[in-house]
């Protein structure tokens, strides 16, 4: 998370990891315009979590509706490459394809891997429509922000074990 004596937090602290615990909490995404990306992610409907502008660089917290992890949008990281295949787990891949091409995103047709497995980052993989049997963890449907970034929605309905 954003920390400084600045920054404006709208979310309340967690406990703090388990001695041997890891948790993903934060990826960076480089931006060129943020105030493009913000209300990007404002439109799809995300939490904005901090805001923190030093030294002519700014920085902008948000996170998914439901999510642990957080996106920092930075205009400092310039030089990185936008994120690919970014997973967003989703009960209903239809569902919540339909609510983001309501809020107009851009959102691709819902495929499968049609060698029944896992790989949705192939596009010479993809069939397109849902999952013979929906399968949990095998259908899936892709956006882009307006930086580039691109996000991966999976339908989980079933966790494996030990998740």
């Amino acid at each position: 998370m954003l920390a400084n004596d600045a920054l404006s937090v709208k979310s309340s602290p967690k406990a703090e990891p388990a001695l041997g615990e890891m948790r993903l909490e934060v990826v960076v995404l480089s931006v060129t315009d943020i105030a493009r990306a913000a209300k990007f992610y404002r439109t799809i409907g995300w939490r904005e979590d901090g805001d923190l502008t030093k030294d002519g660089y700014r920085l902008l917290q948000f996170t998914p509706p439901g999510s642990a992890c957080s996106i920092i949008l930075s205009t400092a990281a310039s030089g990185i490459s936008p994120a690919k295949f970014l997973h967003l787990v989703v009960a209903d891949v239809q569902t919540t394809r339909v609510e983001l091409l309501e809020k107009g995103v851009e959102v691709s047709e819902i495929f499968h891997d049609e060698t029944g497995g896992y790989n949705p980052f192939s596009v010479h993989a993809r069939s397109l429509g849902l999952h013979p049997g929906r399968a949990s963890y095998l259908t899936f449907a892709t956006f882009d922000d307006s930086e580039g970034n691109s996000w991966l929605l999976q339908e989980v309905t079933s966790r494996l074990p030990g998740r």
